[in-house]
């Protein structure tokens, strides 16, 4: 059942999660790849191993954020999270996302394993909320040099 759509749900404290794009090059490499898994019509499906306890909370409004290259630079709302079993019997979880990754203002991540919750004090502003839009027009090798120098 989509956690979601439980009946009797109550709003909760808003949470996010965050995590490696592991052999993503740039933002640009990400769109392209989240937009050949997406099938039409239908929310992006992302398994992971652990099936998320605060998964009430990533539903009212959390998104997925992905580091990239060391930097936080994109995310995706989660639109959904279902226990699932995957070939081999082992049981994991579905995140549904929305399939349009969006530009986030980045900052420099140091590497770990599996996901983690993200404070939405601690995430970072959309590129184009943040008056990004002369950075997101950057060459990307220019951004995340700005990025890791705490310019940007």
């Amino acid at each position: 059942m989509d956690l979601q759509e439980r009946p009797g749900r109550q709003s909760q404290k808003l949470i996010h999660l965050i995590k490696l794009a592991v052999g993503v090059r740039d933002f640009a490499h990400l769109a392209a790849l989240q937009a050949s898994r997406a099938t039409a019509g239908q929310p992006l499906r992302y398994q992971t191993r652990n099936l998320p306890k605060r998964a009430d909370e990533l539903c009212d409004g959390g998104s997925l954020y992905w580091v990239i290259g060391g930097i936080v630079q994109a995310r995706q709302k989660i639109l959904g999270v279902e226990s699932a079993t995957r070939e081999d019997g082992t049981r994991c979880a579905v995140l549904l996302l929305d399939p349009v990754p969006v530009q986030v203002a980045g900052h420099a991540k140091k590497a770990f394993q599996g996901w983690r919750y993200l404070e939405p004090a601690e995430a970072p502003p959309d590129l184009a909320a943040a008056g990004g839009a002369q950075a997101a027009e950057m060459p990307e090798d220019m951004r995340r040099a700005l990025v890791g120098l705490g310019l940007l």
